[in-house]
């Protein structure tokens, strides 16, 4: 061997062995190796590993698209399939192995793939770029999340709708400015908190109208030269529109924002009520008995029962409103098309629906397995002048101006409280002295259940009103 054939077998060597340590899929023009500490720094393996079911499902849809434009043959096309499935199969088993070097799930599904078909899986990638693969795994995945959500509402709502019949005969304070304010049923409580879930439930598939939209197709950001069929992959995944601007598309993450905007708005409810009941549990109010199974207890204070599920449902809303806000951080300012900074929505987005899903599912059991502290109710619910509302409108319906009637009240609450009674226990003489126009039946419409009761309007708290309320929940949760 001459100096110069050593000198090119050794050149040649170095260069094979550069590459082999390089084996990376956009490596073809490096020429040196991805620093460890790069490789530990920018790999997302660790965390969208959990797309990996939809990163197939893409892919196979993808590679029965090129079958069907002639970009991939029909025994290749089966080849793929199968072999996707087989990952997919090695992959919850638990016994696919992952590595930082392959940075993420997408380029370990190809890198198996390839290590099994050689060539033929080679041919997957084609017309396609990780940036549009990204969105489109994305998309699947939230698209799952929102379905998923949408059940776990649901379940909660028939918690909170399945207790109605039970504590229809209970009336309890509702309270503005955390003041006593009108007596309400115990249901009409229960289905103002089923509305809020409902409007939840509307946004999320108002969101999955814009989540469900092909991003496949694109390519990195012009699109591809290749004649792909990207109907018929949106077809194939059961997406119903098609991404119309494959720049666009490369940087797009509205669909993720909304998403995880959709997430706090439900961790905002869930914290609202979870307030609302942390508080009623207390000795102070003894409204509601809380379940022991779901309450912890104290290491020093043996008599401590602690609401510890309804406080952690409260403070997990702080981390998704959080992860709200690192998202809306992480896109501003970002330039047209894709930029690495994206990498980072995926973790606040998993993290979001974790939080809210598992308050969810602990929520619903909690709500059907807490009583109503129906004797402590009782002996109080009359405290607080709650039928001050209903009087005043006695007078109206007598003829007394809506101002004038609510001083003559004032006056009245003044004096009952003065002489510490309820407005119940005023002599008649009293009521007349206020306003000559008050008769009799005025008691008709004092004391808390009497004020429930001369309700009337659409959406309010009348027995009749919250009873068609009921049902018509009944009918729409299918209970």
């Amino acid at each position: 061997m001459t100096q110069e054939q050593d000198k090119n077998e050794n050149t040649v060597g170095a260069a094979a062995q550069t590459s082999q340590k390089n084996a990376k899929a956009w490596g073809g023009v490096f020429t040196e190796a991805t620093d460890d500490r790069m490789e530990k720094f920018s790999e997302s393996i660790s965390f969208d590993k959990r797309m990996y079911a939809q990163d197939i499902a893409g892919s196979i849809a993808h590679a029965r698209m090129l079958c069907d434009v002639n970009l991939l043959s029909a025994e290749e096309f089966r080849a793929i399939e199968a072999e996707l499935n087989a990952i997919k199969e090695r992959i919850e088993q638990g016994v696919f192995q992952y590595s930082t070097a392959l940075e993420d799930i997408h380029m370990h599904i190809e890198k198996a793939l390839i290590d099994k078909l050689g060539d033929v899986g080679r041919k997957l990638h084609t017309a396609r770029s990780r940036n549009d693969q990204v969105s489109t795994d994305f998309r699947l995945w939230i698209r799952d999340a929102i379905d998923s959500l949408d059940r776990l509402l649901a379940q909660l709502q028939r918690a909170f709708v399945a207790r109605c019949d039970d504590d229809f005969d209970v009336v309890v304070p509702a309270y503005t400015h955390t003041q006593r304010a009108q007596p309400v049923l115990a249901p009409h409580i229960w289905l103002a908190y089923v509305e809020k879930f409902q409007r939840d439930r509307e946004r999320l598939q108002d969101c999955r109208k814009r989540v469900n939209t092909l991003s496949l197709g694109a390519a990195a950001c012009a699109g591809t030269s290749l004649p792909i069929d990207r109907a018929k992959t949106a077809q194939y995944l059961g997406f119903e529109a098609i991404a119309a601007n494959s720049v666009d598309v490369s940087s797009d993450r509205d669909f993720a924002l909304e998403f995880a905007f959709d997430a706090a708005q439900i961790a905002l409810h869930l914290s609202g009520w979870a307030e609302d009941w942390i508080w009623q549990s207390t000795v102070e109010f003894s409204f509601l008995k809380l379940p022991q199974s779901f309450c912890t207890g104290s290491s020093i204070m043996p008599q401590k029962i602690n609401p510890d599920t309804l406080e952690l449902i409260r403070g997990k809303s702080a981390r998704v409103i959080g992860n709200l806000t690192a998202l809306m951080t992480l896109v501003k300012g970002l330039p047209l098309a894709y930029n690495r900074d994206l990498q980072e929505d995926k973790e606040r987005v998993f993290d979001s629906y974790d939080s809210v899903a598992d308050s969810l599912a602990i929520a619903a059991p909690l709500v059907a397995a807490t009583k109503l502290d129906r004797d402590s109710i009782a002996k109080r619910i009359n405290q607080g002048y709650l039928d001050a509302t209903s009087l005043m409108e006695y007078l109206i319906r007598c003829g007394v101006p809506q101002r004038a009637a609510h001083g003559i009240v004032g006056e009245l609450v003044r004096v009952a409280v003065d002489s510490h009674r309820a407005l119940a226990e005023l002599p008649l003489a009293t009521f007349q002295d206020a306003c000559d126009l008050i008769e009799q039946n005025v008691y008709d419409y004092l004391g808390a259940d009497n004020a429930v009761k001369a309700m009337q309007s659409y959406g309010s708290t009348a027995p009749s009103q919250v009873r068609a309320q009921i049902e018509r929940w009944k009918e729409k949760l299918e209970l």
